[in-house]
């Protein structure tokens, strides 16, 4: 890739990026085949098909263990299983301080630029304290989770993508542009095609949490407050019924397991 195609390539990207945090699961999911500069319709095609597939969300309330597909994102899941336009890998995420965002752009990186797999998939499985940043700045300002665990900052940060003034967007090039640790957001890493995967078991302990440390200002109860949390997942996430046990499917269906 030339230098010229280099930066009309991450131009797009950051532009896309800018603007996730609060477009709509379409925008989110339209972008990847573009962001990176050609030969991405698998991992296009995914991203477009995820955008068009139901979301489980605005119900009032739920249940500790879920025990039917129509109470998760299955349609969703099930297509991400699917993939099978390149190499794809998943990641456990469950320390909201560990810098597992970082962690994902190295893999796409080294993937696209290193090993020329421009399809690369990586995926999320999200849960404990990380699944925090999966959940818009409404329910951080609402739910007071700032203060909920050690490591968290004082805004959802992993929402905010680096604007574009900051650095030279080549490519691999500057090392503060939009493809460094310094861009690790989530709306950057989605339009570059990764997916999020939520845990259901961690947002209902997370309601438990905040109802029993005085945060639940609704005076919702867990089974409502899980529910609650559920709709304030940012576009793009598929809730799976638990990120644990949803890792053997990642494992029958070709994904290698990051470390």
């Amino acid at each position: 890739m030339d230098d010229a195609a280099s930066r009309r390539s991450a131009l797009k990207l950051l532009g896309a990026g800018l603007g996730l945090a609060a477009a709509p699961a379409a925008a989110v999911a339209a972008t990847p085949a573009a962001a990176q500069g050609g030969g991405f319709a698998s991992l296009g095609d995914l991203g477009l098909k995820l955008a068009a597939l139901p979301r489980r969300r605005n119900v009032t309330t739920t249940t500790a263990v879920l025990s039917d597909p129509s109470q998760w994102d299955a349609e969703a899941l099930a297509a991400v299983l699917a993939y099978g336009g390149g190499p794809k890998q998943v990641w456990s995420a469950s320390a909201l301080g560990w810098p597992w965002l970082t962690a994902m752009r190295n893999a796409l990186d080294v993937q696209v630029y290193s090993y020329r797999h421009p399809d690369f998939l990586v995926a999320s499985l999200t849960r404990g304290p990380a699944l925090m940043a999966l959940l818009d700045q409404p329910a951080w300002d609402k739910y007071g989770l700032a203060g909920l665990d050690a490591e968290a900052p004082n805004s959802n940060v992993f929402l905010q993508p680096r604007p574009p003034e900051a650095g030279d967007p080549a490519p691999i090039r500057d090392p503060r542009g939009p493809f460094s640790a310094d861009d690790a957001s989530i709306p950057a890493l989605q339009a570059r095609g990764a997916v999020f995967l939520a845990c259901h078991i961690a947002l209902w302990g997370l309601a438990g949490v905040l109802g029993s440390s005085g945060r639940d200002p609704d005076k919702a109860g867990q089974a409502k407050l899980a529910a609650a949390l559920t709709d304030h997942l940012v576009p793009g996430v598929v809730l799976t019924p638990g990120a644990t046990g949803t890792l053997p499917a990642f494992a029958d269906a070709g994904f290698h397991l990051a470390v």
